[in-house]
């Protein structure tokens, strides 16, 4: 018998399985922690790519815009933040120069017990604001028609710093680097205009050339944000690689360090039981992404199992109204592909997930919502896998403990 732990939230849930229906444990290749977590970020100020240092570009009348990512994000803004104002106060900036913004995009904002894990030692000390995207300045528009339009105390800032993380993302290819301006920073019109472009073919997870991607760069190329720290965490949330400099170039160089840890080689299986980290089991809608890797391991006609709390429900009115309209996944589709609305994305890719595989959740979601968007509820997961197991007792089941960082990728498709 294997026993696997699900993660759930900040706990964990034991179950087991035959050894006999034990298929892959599809784990990140995890780079070894080498260095404290504020060595890495400072040898990354230190050796920027394609840039000079922060230091060297900042003057002391500089007017300075660091962008942060929102709670939604593992980001370890806490860690960065006191680093990068030390590297511009060593180019002559005072502390009195600087702005922390909160990349909302269209998210919510944050509540004040947020704010103070966002900043941790900061929280108080430097001035903070969150994102509005109706007080946007248009700039420009990109070769896409996606019009550039920034925030205005972005805007206004002489210099711009974005922070983030790099992580496989499901349509833009990847996090980091340009999304903290598109959709960070941008209005509301930028980021459905940019996000439009999600339902092309090459919009996928783990594919630079995502036409969402390069969108998202052009249009931070119009703008002209100076600066890039970015991160890579492992499972742990822990930093193994910091990469700083251009906007995209260093982000690049981030990137090759995920590809190598996680992306994984299999041979999809029956059934995939797959799970969220703490910051995206919060709702449904930030749930979706360890869905969509897991798509990858497994058959079609197979089954998945979602292990996510979403004690905010939903987590996006939309996503809800949409969930909730329509009756089947055929009509859910076929209403985006008329009429596209952002937010609506998630009920449509979930469809077109529940078209080809059993969709399975284990949440404290009520049960008629859950069902709303086309899984089944499940009150306990060891039962659901006994009774998978009761029904076809040769099935072979997978193991994706970190489904937002791991990305399989069939073996028929090297």
């Amino acid at each position: 018998m294997t026993v696997i732990t699900v993660p759930y939230g900040n706990e964990s849930i034991d179950v087991n399985i035959p050894d006999s229906n034990m298929g892959d444990i599809l784990m990140p290749c995890e780079i070894e922690v080498e260095s404290p977590p504020d060595e890495l970020v400072k040898n990354a100020l230190a050796k920027p790519v394609n840039s000079k240092k922060l230091s060297e570009i900042v003057t002391p009348e500089s007017s300075v815009a660091i962008i942060i990512s929102d709670i939604t994000r593992p980001s370890p803004s806490a860690t960065m933040l006191p680093i990068l104002l030390e590297e511009l106060k060593s180019g002559g900036c005072s502390e009195e120069n600087v702005t922390v913004v909160c990349a909302l995009g269209l998210h919510r904002q944050q509540t004040e017990a947020e704010i103070k894990k966002i900043l941790g030692p900061l929280y108080g000390k430097v001035r903070f604001v969150e994102h509005n995207k109706e007080n946007c300045i248009k700039v420009g528009t990109t070769s896409r028609g996606t019009p550039v339009e920034i925030f205005k105390d972005v805007y206004e800032s002489d210099l711009v710093v974005c922070t983030g993380n790099i992580e496989f993302h499901y349509y833009a290819g990847y996090s980091g680097g340009a999304k903290a301006i598109l959709p960070g920073v941008s209005s509301n019109n930028s980021v459905i205009t940019n996000h439009k472009m999600m339902t092309l073919e090459e919009a996928t997870t783990g594919n630079i050339d995502s036409p969402v991607r390069q969108d998202m760069e052009e249009a931070a190329q119009i703008f002209g944000p100076d600066f890039l720290l970015n991160v890579v965490l492992n499972s742990k949330k822990e930093i193994v690689q910091a990469v700083a400099g251009d906007v995209i170039a260093a982000h690049r160089k981030g990137v090759e360090c995920v590809d190598k840890m996680y992306k994984v080689e299999v041979e999809p299986a029956d059934v995939v039981i797959t799970a969220t980290d703490v910051s995206k089991g919060m709702n449904l809608y930030q749930a979706y992404k360890p869905l969509d890797n897991a798509k990858m391991a497994v058959i079609d006609g197979g089954t998945i199992l979602l292990a996510a709390p979403c004690g905010e429900g939903f987590g996006h009115e939309i996503f809800e109204r949409w969930s909730r309209q329509c009756s089947c996944p055929v009509e859910t589709i076929e209403k985006f592909d008329s009429d596209f609305e952002f937010g609506a994305h998630k009920a449509a890719f979930i469809a077109q997930l529940a078209m080809k595989h059993n969709l399975l959740m284990y949440s404290e979601m009520p049960e008629k919502d859950v069902q709303d968007v086309y899984f089944k509820p499940v009150a306990d997961i060891q039962q659901a896998i006994d009774s998978i197991i009761a029904e076809n007792p040769a099935v072979r089941i997978h193991f994706m403990p970190h489904g937002q960082s791991t990305l399989p990728i069939q073996k028929s498709r090297i």
